[in-house]
């Protein structure tokens, strides 16, 4: 059973290095995720990615999706409301790549 997927807010950014906004969302009415990146793929579509915290030498992972199943579901939702956004304030097709 999949598990729901709400409350999603999109916040655009100037689009820098792929970057185009950030989304947050609640997961399973039990968990409030956010800063997670949105990232334009040189292929097209985009991709998400999420906060890590750099260490001295490394990077650890906050948090992020343990398995595709999960991440696909995640990213499905994210993305659709990135697309909703981005055509309300006619904004969707300034971030393609060239």
């Amino acid at each position: 059973m999949k598990k729901e997927i709400t409350e999603i807010q999109i916040v655009s950014v100037k689009p820098n290095n792929g970057l185009v906004a950030f989304a947050s969302f609640v997961y399973d009415k039990s968990f409030y995720f956010s800063s997670i990146g949105i990232y334009t793929k040189q292929e097209g579509g985009y991709r998400l990615t999420y906060p890590t915290r750099k260490t001295d030498n490394s990077n650890f992972n906050i948090f992020h999706p343990i398995n595709k199943e999960v991440a696909s579901h995640i990213e499905q939702k994210v993305i659709i409301k990135f697309e909703e956004v981005m055509k309300k304030y006619g904004r969707h097709n300034s971030f393609s790549i060239k």
